[in-house]
Protein backbone atom coordinates (compact mmCIF):
# COMPACT_ATOMS: atom_id res chain seq x y z
CA UNK A 1 0.00 0.00 0.00
CA UNK A 2 1.18 3.17 -0.64
CA UNK A 3 -0.35 6.49 1.02
CA UNK A 4 0.40 9.67 0.39
CA UNK A 5 -2.55 11.23 2.85
CA UNK A 6 -4.98 12.39 0.20
CA UNK A 7 -4.35 9.52 -2.85
CA UNK A 8 -3.63 5.73 -2.09
CA UNK A 9 -2.80 3.19 -4.11
CA UNK A 10 -1.88 -0.88 -3.41
CA UNK A 11 -0.09 -3.74 -5.51
CA UNK A 12 -0.25 -7.80 -4.60
CA UNK A 13 2.77 -10.04 -4.64
CA UNK A 14 1.82 -13.70 -6.17
CA UNK A 15 4.53 -16.25 -5.88
CA UNK A 16 3.88 -19.44 -7.74
CA UNK A 17 5.77 -22.47 -6.62
CA UNK A 18 8.29 -23.25 -9.62
CA UNK A 19 7.39 -27.25 -10.46
CA UNK A 20 9.93 -30.26 -8.99
CA UNK A 21 11.34 -32.56 -11.39
CA UNK A 22 12.32 -35.73 -11.16
CA UNK A 23 16.08 -36.19 -10.62
CA UNK A 24 16.45 -39.51 -9.46
CA UNK A 25 14.32 -42.08 -11.18
CA UNK A 26 13.11 -45.75 -10.13
CA UNK A 27 14.93 -48.61 -10.96
CA UNK A 28 13.70 -52.08 -11.29
CA UNK A 29 13.86 -54.51 -8.81
CA UNK A 30 13.63 -58.70 -8.93
CA UNK A 31 12.76 -60.37 -5.55
CA UNK A 32 11.20 -63.55 -4.26
CA UNK A 33 7.58 -64.08 -2.76
CA UNK A 34 6.88 -62.59 0.71
CA UNK A 35 9.82 -60.09 0.54
CA UNK A 36 9.09 -56.32 0.56
CA UNK A 37 9.72 -54.31 -2.35
CA UNK A 38 11.00 -50.79 -2.19
CA UNK A 39 11.12 -48.04 -4.47
CA UNK A 40 12.74 -44.71 -4.41
CA UNK A 41 12.80 -41.09 -6.19
CA UNK A 42 14.94 -37.93 -5.52
CA UNK A 43 12.89 -34.67 -7.00
CA UNK A 44 14.94 -31.62 -7.54
CA UNK A 45 13.20 -29.97 -4.45
CA UNK A 46 10.76 -30.30 -1.48
CA UNK A 47 7.78 -29.36 -3.18
CA UNK A 48 3.54 -28.85 -2.01
CA UNK A 49 2.63 -30.46 -5.65
CA UNK A 50 0.39 -33.60 -5.28
CA UNK A 51 3.31 -36.71 -5.79
CA UNK A 52 1.07 -39.91 -6.48
CA UNK A 53 2.71 -43.56 -7.05
CA UNK A 54 1.27 -46.30 -9.03
CA UNK A 55 0.88 -49.91 -9.47
CA UNK A 56 0.06 -50.48 -13.14
CA UNK A 57 -2.82 -47.76 -13.13
CA UNK A 58 -3.92 -47.61 -9.28
CA UNK A 59 -3.39 -44.90 -7.91
CA UNK A 60 -1.50 -46.50 -4.70
CA UNK A 61 -2.28 -45.40 -0.77
CA UNK A 62 -0.36 -45.56 2.48
CA UNK A 63 -1.96 -48.76 3.89
CA UNK A 64 -0.97 -52.11 6.11
CA UNK A 65 0.35 -53.14 2.60
CA UNK A 66 1.83 -49.93 1.36
CA UNK A 67 4.02 -47.80 3.10
CA UNK A 68 4.66 -44.02 1.45
CA UNK A 69 7.09 -41.61 2.94
CA UNK A 70 8.20 -38.53 2.28
CA UNK A 71 11.54 -37.31 3.50
CA UNK A 72 12.85 -33.95 2.02
CA UNK A 73 13.28 -34.36 -1.76
CA UNK A 74 12.88 -38.16 -1.54
CA UNK A 75 10.17 -40.12 -1.91
CA UNK A 76 9.88 -43.47 -0.93
CA UNK A 77 7.04 -46.78 -1.51
CA UNK A 78 7.28 -49.93 0.42
CA UNK A 79 4.85 -52.91 -0.94
CA UNK A 80 4.74 -54.91 2.23
CA UNK A 81 4.93 -58.67 1.83
CA UNK A 82 4.86 -58.83 -2.15
CA UNK A 83 3.05 -61.87 -3.94
CA UNK A 84 2.72 -62.54 -7.00
CA UNK A 85 -0.33 -60.32 -8.35
CA UNK A 86 1.74 -57.55 -7.51
CA UNK A 87 4.01 -57.69 -10.74
CA UNK A 88 3.74 -55.01 -13.00
CA UNK A 89 4.69 -51.63 -13.72
CA UNK A 90 5.07 -49.13 -10.57
CA UNK A 91 4.96 -45.48 -11.42
CA UNK A 92 5.28 -42.14 -9.79
CA UNK A 93 4.34 -39.11 -10.71
CA UNK A 94 4.50 -35.50 -9.61
CA UNK A 95 3.49 -32.66 -11.86
CA UNK A 96 3.97 -33.18 -15.46
CA UNK A 97 7.16 -35.66 -14.23
CA UNK A 98 6.84 -39.11 -14.27
CA UNK A 99 8.94 -42.10 -13.83
CA UNK A 100 8.67 -46.17 -14.09
CA UNK A 101 9.98 -49.18 -13.14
Amino acid sequence: VCDTGDQQTTAAVLVKEPAATIVETLKDISLFEGEDAVFECRLSRETTQDAQWFLGDVPLQSNEMNEIRIQGTRHTLILRKVTLEDCGPISFKVGQHTSAA
